[in-house]
């Protein structure tokens, strides 16, 4: 029986025909949009403290937790007047992430002990050009008007964690 390929064939034909009338998985992506997991990383962003001043001090431990090695940054020091620009004295002059390399990983987001950088839940736009792909602070910090909410992404634990004002990493 087993010589004649019949079985083989048939059963071929019963898992085709299964897939057939299954439902389809395609979207026609412009008119329609997938929804993304909770969890999604997508877009940087640099945030920004409750008074607007830049919260990233330029220590250094994202650049050194990226596998990739995607972000570079030069450090400055605060001069007199600019107290309400950023939150401590020392400052991320230019902020670097080439997008190219990398691997949305979130591993920068975990090692900012600032809560400086994260990765929000909108897609990078795409471009022929790679020099659009390295996205400095003109295009990473969050502006003033219109706020980017990274709470979709963190756990309970971590918002009640946040709301203890009497711990020294939640403090301005």
């Amino acid at each position: 029986m087993e010589r004649l390929y019949i079985p083989a064939i048939l059963g071929g034909m019963k898992i085709t025909l299964q897939h057939f009338f299954k439902k389809k998985v395609t979207v026609n992506y412009p008119e329609e949009k997938r929804d993304f997991a909770p969890v999604y990383r997508g877009k940087h962003v640099l945030k920004r403290d409750e008074n607007g001043a830049e919260r990233c001090t330029a220590c250094g431990l994202c650049a050194v937790a990226c596998p990739a090695e995607a972000i570079t940054m030069v450090a400055s020091e605060r001069k007199k007047g600019e107290e309400k620009l950023f939150r401590e004295e020392k400052y991320a002059s230019v902020y670097e992430i080439n997008m190219l390399r990398c691997i949305f990983c979130g591993l920068c987001e975990e090692a900012c002990p600032k809560e400086a950088i994260f990765l929000t839940d909108e897609l990078v736009p795409t471009t022929f050009k790679r020099r659009e792909y390295i996205y400095g602070k003109d295009r990473l910090t969050e502006p003033l008007d219109k706020r980017v909410d990274v709470t979709k992404r963190q756990t309970k634990e971590v918002l009640q964690f946040k709301e203890n004002k009497n711990l020294q990493h939640n403090r301005l």
